[in-house]
């Protein structure tokens, strides 16, 4: 509690006093089966007793059937999602025991399914009803998120007192953040006492909301031996609220992060940005780390990223795995064509499919959130780097020298087996490859000027040819389905001319709908079929929302998109609009070409 009135004002004396190992467990198993030679429990632990109240945490728990001096695995969920028994059962098959963490009160587990109508019946007390569950209770606090027992709770940056909060004056322990975090530490020590783990041997993981609340527990927290956030723990900096940057935010804690640890930062991602990756890397009191870096997507990521962080545990917690190091790059400026280039020389201590080399001139040299939807958006060039011993080089064409650079390379290993594990919302994947990033170069634009850099990349109506490697520019978080994304059009390279059209060409082998969509808004069309090529074209008025409204004109949008399906969503007045457009495909997948803007 607070003493003589001092409220906590820096890391240390947040957590002075803290013992996570000081109080009992109190653990409580409410369901447990086997899975596939998996022991899986839902239980509950201690988080601690605050203001007279006992507070628990439900989780979900396994471990291989029969193991010992396994390691132990924190996986920590983000905003929204649930504490999972798939984490659990995919890692206990690779040797790890996991705890996957309910900090927000949700679990998902057969049998023991707990969504936001069953935690409503926990907080109101209905245990007759069919449906009752017993879950997280942070007793007389409110560390819940979406939906947070208390409506108006805001206690995550917002630190001032309310009844659900632990300190009765403005204080960083009234922060979700704080709270998260001491439940995470107190999972730590959960798995220490498990007969089966090596204690020595603890590592923690999460994704977006759990990426940052991974980065909170590894930096106050020894025992953390390897951590792995995804989409969380660099970008909440540089707060107004002084009390909070001192106590709270990323950089405070990333400074006392001692072991190793990879970033798993999708390079258009909203929360945990590409940009601010060289600060956090700075920040670390680690020489091992990794960062990962998938081009165009966005709080979500495809097998080949989200590997790592099994990589990552089995190297630092099972010694069982190496990976390479991080890929050293030398961005040249200074050349007589006025071209940017950039030099990659990967660690080729495993085997090497191939080099991707991804720069843009939309990112955001100060990082504020009013950029975020530019963040989510800008449109990452790919040069394939062509390989000379060794080494791989390549250019960068620049269109403009009037925005700044970023450029980063991506190594693509081949893996020795496949590997299979849970990803960042705990569908099943399984990995042939694995994906190493260099840093990212952010070059300014009066240094673009003062090097001499031109811009050789002129306006162009061909928006994409669909020839060979074309899909390096596009994206997918769903690789078997031929459906695929782009942020093209919102480069200013593809600005549509006054009055345009949008056409293409396109071949598949039966009568067929398919779907063009352009952000909220969606055109329909239909296939003929057979051998021959099908043009199309559509104006701004062929796309529609979910509101029944169509496009006046090409300004502004951001992502186009080629699928079967469609269905846009859309709020009006409260009521929830749908349009479902495109039907399951037919045949084998079609072909296009000619991807462009008519006048």
């Amino acid at each position: 509690m607070i003493e003589d009135g001092k409220v906590p004002e820096t890391f240390e004396e947040i957590w002075a006093g803290f013992d996570p190992r000081s109080e009992p467990l109190d653990v409580e198993v409410l369901k447990e089966w086997e899975q596939d030679g998996v022991v899986l429990k839902v239980l509950r632990y201690r988080i601690g007793v605050f203001k007279g109240q006992k507070a628990m945490m439900a989780a979900v728990y396994g471990h291989p059937k029969g193991g010992n001096d396994l390691p132990g695995l924190v996986q920590i969920h983000g905003g929204g999602q649930y504490a999972n028994y798939n984490a659990c059962l995919t890692n206990a098959k690779r040797g790890f025991a996991t705890i996957s963490i309910s900090w927000g009160g949700r679990i998902e587990a057969p049998g023991y399914r707990v969504t936001p109508n069953e935690v409503k019946l926990f907080w109101e007390g209905k245990t007759d009803d069919p449906n009752y569950k017993i879950i997280t209770d942070w007793g007389a606090l409110d560390g819940y998120h979406h939906p947070n027992r208390n409506a108006r709770n805001s206690n995550w940056g917002d630190l001032r007192p309310a009844e659900w909060t632990l300190d009765s004056v403005e204080s960083p322990r009234n922060s979700n953040w704080f709270l998260c975090t001491v439940g995470a530490r107190r999972a730590l020590t959960f798995l220490e006492q498990q007969p089966e783990i090596d204690g020595n041997k603890l590592g923690v993981y999460g994704h977006s909301m759990g990426g940052k609340i991974a980065v909170l527990t590894a930096g106050a927290d020894k025992r953390v031996k390897a951590a792995a956030p995804s989409c969380g723990g660099i970008s909440d900096r540089d707060k107004d609220n002084g009390l909070l940057g001192a106590t709270i935010c990323d950089d405070v804690y990333l400074r006392r992060v001692s072991c190793p640890i990879i970033f798993l930062s999708p390079a258009n991602d909203f929360h945990g940005r590409i940009d601010d990756l060289p600060a956090s890397v700075d920040e670390i009191q680690t020489s091992d780390w990794r960062v990962i870096c998938s081009a165009h997507h966005n709080h979500q990521d495809t097998a080949e990223y989200e590997v790592a962080t099994q990589l990552w545990m089995d190297q630092y917690l099972k010694g069982t795995f190496t990976l390479p190091q991080t890929p050293r790059t030398d961005l040249t400026l200074k050349k007589e064509s006025g071209v940017p280039s950039l030099t990659i020389k990967p660690d080729t201590s495993k085997p090497i499919l191939y080099v991707d080399v991804y720069y843009t001139q939309q990112g955001q040299m100060d990082g504020q959130r009013e950029d975020r939807d530019n963040t989510m958006n800008r449109f990452w060039y790919h040069v394939a780097a062509t390989k000379k011993g060794d080494v791989w080089t390549t250019e960068l064409p620049l269109f403009s020298i009037e925005k700044p650079l970023w450029v980063y390379a991506n190594v693509v290993y081949e893996l020795d087996e496949p590997i299979t594990g849970a990803g960042y919302y705990y569908a099943t994947y399984t990995a042939m490859k694995f994906s190493l990033s260099s840093m990212v170069h952010i070059v300014s634009t009066d240094e673009l000027k003062v090097a001499g850099i031109k811009g050789t990349l002129k306006p162009s109506l061909m928006i994409e040819t669909f020839e060979s490697g074309w899909e390096k520019e596009w994206f997918t978080y769903r690789p078997a389905d031929w459906a695929r994304a782009t942020h093209k059009v919102y480069d200013a390279r593809w600005t549509s001319p006054e009055g345009a059209k949008l056409a293409l060409e396109v071949r598949c082998e039966q009568p067929n709908k398919f779907v063009v969509g352009l952000d909220e808004h969606a055109a329909e069309v239909s296939l003929k079929g057979g051998p021959q090529w099908q043009s199309v074209v559509l104006s701004a008025a062929d796309f529609g929302n979910a509101a029944g409204e169509t496009m006046d004109d090409w300004m502004g949008i951001k992502r186009l998109r080629l699928g079967a399906m469609e269905r846009l969503q859309q709020d009006v007045d409260g009521e929830q609009k749908v349009l479902e457009l495109g039907a399951g495909w037919n045949g084998a997948d079609p072909e296009f070409r000619n991807l462009r803007w008519i006048k």
